[in-house]
């Protein structure tokens, strides 16, 4: 990931980690070529991604389809989540969206937003929304209503 990608993911994990442990993961995108339809690449993101799951951990598809949320109410949910203590996985899809098997598999659809956004802006607001609803749930000063 270039710099502007980089250094905010890992400023905003870096504040997170006294309370939360984060670990990243990344899949290898599916080969796509000039002409032909996305399926074959979208199918082997999929697998690569259902097996890097773990049984038991709650899954949330960044997905402009899923449901929106506004800070407190990803605080509130975030907490909901904490209090399961089931560990979450958060996943970033590809240029084409996820495999049908993979959203089978989440628990939960969250829409950052209804645009698109690229893959490695997501990374870094995802981080952010995250340390966000964290210090709501902390009382910390950085979220302003």
């Amino acid at each position: 990931m270039p710099r502007w990608v980089q250094e905010p993911y890992n400023d905003y994990i870096t504040r997170l980690s006294s309370a939360l442990k984060v670990t990243l993961t990344e899949i290898e995108p599916g080969t796509r070529a000039a002409g032909r339809p996305p399926a074959k690449a979208i199918e082997a993101e999929g697998q690569r991604i259902l097996t890097a799951l773990r049984p038991g951990e709650f899954v949330v598809a960044l997905d402009e389809r899923g449901k929106e949320m506004t800070t407190r109410e990803l605080a509130t949910w975030l907490a909901g989540r904490l209090q399961d203590g089931s560990d979450l996985a958060f996943l970033i899809g590809g240029p084409d969206g996820f495999a049908p098997e993979v959203l089978q598999r989440c628990n939960f659809k969250w829409s950052l937003s209804r645009l698109t956004f690229p893959h490695a802006l997501v990374r870094v607001v995802l981080a952010e929304q995250l340390y966000r609803a964290h210090g709501v749930l902390a009382n910390h000063p950085y979220h302003r209503d």
